[in-house]
């Protein structure tokens, strides 16, 4: 099968929304992984819906599906990134993490989203951890109820650093509807499994993917060609499982330079090909990118 691809929006920080909707678009892309921001469809101002549904109209009018992502740094806290979470001490935080995602949730309803995407958080030092997964399996049983009733597919994402931080993390928890938003470069991260065989055995879990490059042990996200992902192994192994959702590219640190790294990433994903169904090696692709 043809897999398709998305740009997140957080690799285009420094463009208005629209303009990096076009060029993702220009670059052949098949969707938008759309992070939620302060400028970028901001989900707490007053004409948010109205927004929500201007949006929808351009990437119809586009032919291109999206991703809701909600890993904005300091969307509900100006002085604190990514807080609060849905495993924050403060109950009041809490709840607005929750009534945040539940936002997402409504907006991706609005744009048709194949999912959204969010994580659990950092608990602060001294936290019990034992307390802090029952206040994320609360929120998360809210959240994913909420998207239930809208018909939009709830991804939890593992993320290094956090409480679920690795796919056996994920696997403990159990609520109803939640799938696995599975960023391929962080399993080289923690190095808990290869990310080939990881898109293999989570098949039936998976809700939506990230892919971009990373080196073992170090949470950067890097441009294609840089780091230690063998991303043909990736995009054979999502075909293998016939995999048809959007594989989002996620270069959060390259928006100074979205103009080209967007249609360069692109170009790297299809150069992972020879002609016909077989995969060209990540040596050989690296040599086409030097």
């Amino acid at each position: 099968m043809t897999l398709r691809f998305a740009y997140n929006t957080n690799g285009a920080a420094n463009h208005r929304l629209d303009d990096a909707i076009h060029l993702i678009k220009a670059a052949g892309y098949d969707g938008v992984a759309l992070t939620l921001d302060i400028h970028h469809l901001d989900p707490f101002a007053e004409t948010w819906a109205a927004e929500a549904g201007r949006v929808a109209s351009l990437l119809e009018k586009l032919e291109l599906a999206c991703v809701i992502e909600t890993g904005a740094r300091f969307l509900l806290d100006p002085t604190a990134k990514h807080e609060p979470t849905l495993v924050t001490a403060d109950a009041a935080g809490r709840a607005r993490r929750v009534g945040f995602l539940k936002r997402a949730v409504e907006i991706g309803a609005m744009l048709s989203a194949e999912a959204v995407s969010f994580w659990a958080g950092v608990p602060k030092p001294g936290v019990d951890h034992g307390e802090a997964r029952r206040r994320l399996a609360e929120g998360l049983h809210e959240v994913a109820a909420f998207a239930e009733q809208a018909g939009v597919v709830p991804c939890l994402e593992p993320e290094p650093g956090m409480l679920i931080e690795t796919l056996d993390d994920f696997t403990a928890l159990s609520v109803p509807g939640l799938k696995l938003a599975l960023d391929t470069g962080h399993c080289l991260v923690t190095g808990e499994r290869d990310p080939a065989e990881a898109v293999r055995e989570f098949a039936d879990r998976i809700g939506t993917v990230a892919i971009e490059d990373m080196k073992r042990g170090s949470h950067i996200h890097l441009p294609f060609g840089e780091g230690d992902m063998d991303v043909p192994g990736v995009l054979g192994a999502l075909e293998e499982i016939n995999f048809g959702k959007l594989v989002c590219v996620e270069l959060s640190r390259e928006s100074h330079r979205a103009d080209m790294m967007i249609p360069q990433a692109l170009d790297y994903l299809r150069g992972c090909r020879r002609p016909g169904p077989v995969l060209a090696t990540e040596q050989e692709t690296r040599r086409q990118w030097q």
